[in-house]
This record gives structure tokens, sequence and C-alpha cells, in this order.
């Protein structure tokens, strides 16, 4: 009679430590970080030129209005919620015939599929409608979050520098 022995080796550990993380990544959305820089990125530029084209106003396709949404502008030393930046980027609108912003320096970390922060300095120009031109000089960081309709601003702040 041939006898059966219980298996008590290192094996089935070491196949444990193997089959579990692999169980865990497979399971995971596909996450692509270099992507996600690219499309983050790419919404900072967008976000930027619609500033250029449509002033202020052109900030709103791109700020998440939800509840969780807030800004610290320069100046400001409280969070303002999307409706107090709204009311803002609407009674200001009209006063600058130019706005030209770029990014000197832009640093995008993907945290997820969903999420994304981000830490930049940016210059630029701002005329206002009697033709006085205003240097733009400031550090800005924020989180950035996809909706079902691209990418939103979810909050954070920006500094003159």
């Amino acid at each position: 009679m041939t006898k059966i022995k219980k298996y008590k080796g290192k094996p089935f550990w070491n196949f444990l430590l193997i089959l579990i993380p692999a169980a865990f990544f497979s399971c995971a959305e596909n996450y692509n970080p270099l992507k996600i820089k690219e499309e983050a990125t790419q919404m900072l530029d967008d976000y930027h030129e619609a500033i250029s084209k449509e002033s202020l106003l052109g900030e709103f396709a791109f700020l998440d209005s939800s509840e969780q949404f807030f800004w610290v502008p320069p100046g400001y030393t409280q969070a303002l919620t999307y409706e107090d930046v709204a009311l803002f980027l609407r009674k200001n609108s009209a006063n600058f015939s130019t706005i030209d912003f770029k990014w000197d320096q832009l640093d995008v970390y993907p945290l997820s599929n969903e999420i994304a922060t981000y830490t930049g300095l940016l210059s630029g120009s701002m005329t206002d409608t009697s033709g006085q031109v205003s240097p733009v000089k400031m550090i800005e960081s924020g989180t950035l979050i996809k909706r079902k309709d691209g990418w939103k601003l979810l909050c954070g702040q920006s500094r003159n520098l």
C-alpha cells in the first residue's frame, strides 16, 4: 500500500505569493499612467486655449460643478465653492479683451484612471478692455477628476509669483 504524504512544503506558499498579486492586478481596470498623464496634460493645455478664445467664460467647460469642487485663487485665503467661482468668472469676464497663459513647467501625477494631480508654473498676460496689459506669473496645483464628459478641475489653488 502506498502512503500518501501531506503537503507541507514551501512551494505552496510561493505559489500563493505569485497567485494573489496576479489575481489582484488582473482584476484591476486597465490602469495606464502614461495615457492618464497625456489626457490630463492635454486637458490643461485645452483649458488655457479656451481661456484665450473665450476669456474667463472659457473656464466653465473645465470646472467640475460638483459639491466637492473648491478653488483658492490668487489673493484669497479661503477656498471658494463652484458657485462662488462661477459668479466671479461671469462678473469679470467682460473686463478682459485677451488672456494668454502658457505652462512654463507642468507635472502631472496620475493616481488612478479617474484622478490625477498636477503642479505647475504658468506665465502670460491679461489685457483689459482699456488696453492695459498685466503680466501674469503663477504657481498652481490641483486635482483633476475624469467625468463622463472629460477631465475636470476638482480642486486646487493658485498663487501669484
